[in-house]
């Protein structure tokens, strides 16, 4: 009896083995290495899918037995999964556009600037104007911004609109000056904004941040048509790259039931987690899409301009022009009435700051507003974008006060080339300052504030974990202490975000009952030689359990 009865439980045993018990998937991703992204956890080979959820991760000849006739089974061939990669500041729209417009980041120079617009301008349809977007002097020989002269040759009465490439400076020629009346010497200089002038006093053609606002009467009003076709670009563009989520900044108000409805027809092939714009906060319609693959529940609010126009706002002068300090955007009492209101309303505030006094107000402002409503910051995961420079001082203040640091590692190794000339040595201490961050208790939720940057999560990740150039290069005021490790790389594109937007239930890593989004590169990240990751190529992008990117 005792012999039945064990081979009963034998033959039993054999068959759990040959079909585990448990739904039937719709699909298993198998054939590579998956990364959970839980601490502790060795690579698996292979994850298996129901209803857009994980069900299972392990051995892959364990998971392949639970495959039904319908189950898709998705050979990685080789490739390394990863969870899915979520740009935590992005501004898609301004993707979509940089696919579609003159694009100037590869422009070496003064000289090649005029000549590409002048190139554009000859193909361009009369009457048109020019736009154009990406320039950044710092590495130019000739060693300062372009002005209206060195284009107006090229460009005639076309009015002709550059946008430096962190967006907050443009330069325009004559023509565009005199289309909106600012071709004559400001007196005053606009609050918030700055109008660059020559030694006539006359405007040069630069505008700096709120001084660039008129120039926007320029541009025709995009049909409904074309904002969806400008999404669909930039959405297309993430995928492609492997990112399954964007953190979607500065968002317009008349948009969001756009993407709502682009969500709900199936169009979305991403998450977007919106903020919407400061003047927008009242009109905005807040809440979820197609079961939160569009959420918009955050305010996108701005403290001061950027470094390399010299917008940001510093506690002292800037080193290389020490006749001003940077710009403020906003004011105090209007501030935190929105930001008492965000409160009363759920609704979560990501603030723009970049210089060191730009961040301390943000910090001292939002401290005020938890105190006042008498909540605690770390249920409300208020956040700054960018935190670039910091008072070493400060930094402990992020995790003491439940702030979220939203950091984007490109910035540093493409600033670091100007930073010690705009800010000198000692306040670099404070630069970038990843690691101190984290060793102070923060997390940090890793963006790349494309189209500003490339937006491409192979350099996030490499300049996080090495802070050099793309080339290998660095130096010693660059700080190299403050990169980090490449788990802790990883959490800045997976777990971090997916906390920053209230969803590390659902996203984040790899494991049974999140959502499926899984990002996919033909080599290892996580061990191969650091000037490496940007040799690796998408391989694979994965969300909700669809591919919806393979490379062929």
């Amino acid at each position: 009896m005792r012999a039945l009865l064990a081979g009963v439980a034998l033959l039993g045993l054999v068959a759990c083995e040959q079909k585990p018990a448990g739904p039937v998937p719709d699909a298993i991703f198998h054939g590579g290495t998956i990364y959970t992204g839980v601490d502790g956890q060795l690579p698996a080979t292979a994850v298996s899918v129901k209803d857009g959820r994980i069900v299972a991760v392990g051995a892959a000849e364990e998971l392949l037995k639970t495959a039904g006739e319908a189950t898709q089974k998705v050979d990685l061939k080789g490739a390394f999964l990863y969870p899915g990669f979520t740009d935590a500041h992005a501004h898609l729209y301004g993707i979509g556009e940089r696919e579609q417009t003159l694009d100037l980041d590869e422009v070496a120079s003064i000289a090649e600037l005029v000549k590409v617009v002048g190139d554009a301008a000859k193909a361009a349809p009369a009457g048109q104007p020019l736009v154009g977007r990406g320039w950044i002097e710092t590495h130019w020989p000739e060693k300062r911004f372009p002005n209206r002269a060195d284009i107006d040759a090229v460009t005639g009465d076309r009015p002709t609109v550059l946008e430096r490439a962190d967006g907050h400076a443009l330069l325009a020629n004559t023509a565009a000056l005199k289309a909106v009346r600012l071709d004559g010497k400001p007196d005053p200089q606009p609050t918030g904004g700055r109008i660059e002038v020559g030694a006539d006093g006359l405007p040069t053609g630069m505008l700096v941040d709120a001084a660039m606002t008129p120039i926007g009467a320029l541009r025709t009003a995009p049909s409904e048509a074309q904002v969806k076709e400008t999404y669909a670009k930039g959405i297309a563009r993430e995928v492609n790259l492997g990112w399954t989520g964007v953190h979607n900044m500065g968002v317009w108000a008349e948009h969001v039931p756009l993407l709502n409805a682009m969500a709900d027809a199936g169009e979305m092939k991403l998450r977007l987690y919106n903020a919407v714009d400061r003047a927008d906060f009242d009109k905005a319609t807040y809440g979820e899409a197609a079961g939160g693959l569009v959420i918009t529940q955050a305010v996108k609010l701005y403290m001061d301009g950027a470094l390399g126009s010299r917008g940001a706002l510093l506690s002292k002068p800037y080193s290389d022009k020490p006749e001003i300090s940077g710009l403020l955007q906003t004011d105090e009492a209007s501030t935190l009435a929105l930001m008492k209101a965000a409160i009363a309303k759920n609704i979560q505030v990501s603030f723009h700051a970049i210089g060191d006094e730009g961040n301390r107000l943000v910090l001292n402002w939002m401290e005020k507003a938890f105190a006042e409503a008498g909540v605690k910051g770390q249920d409300k995961r208020w956040r700054i974008e960018h935190s670039q420079i910091l008072h070493v001082e400060d930094i402990p203040r992020f995790s003491a006060l439940g702030v979220i640091p939203s950091m984007q590692p490109s910035h540093a190794i493409g600033d670091l080339y100007f930073a010690p000339a705009r800010l000198g040595e000692d306040r670099l201490a404070g630069a970038y300052a990843w690691r101190a961050l984290i060793d102070a208790g923060s997390i940090i939720a890793g963006g790349s504030d494309a189209p500003v940057e490339q937006g491409d999560p192979r350099i996030e990740f490499y300049a996080a974990v090495a802070r050099k150039d793309l080339k290998g290069n660095s130096a010693a005021d660059w700080h190299p202490e403050q990169k980090v490790t490449r788990e802790e790389a990883l959490k800045m594109f997976t777990l971090w975000p997916a906390y920053a937007s209230f969803r590390e239930k659902d996203l984040g890593t790899i494991e049974p009952g999140k959502l499926a989004d899984f990002t996919g590169f033909s080599g290892d990240i996580m061990t191969v030689p650091e000037a490496d990751i940007l040799k690796v190529e998408p391989a694979i992008t994965v969300v909700g359990g669809k591919v919806v990117f393979a490379r062929p």
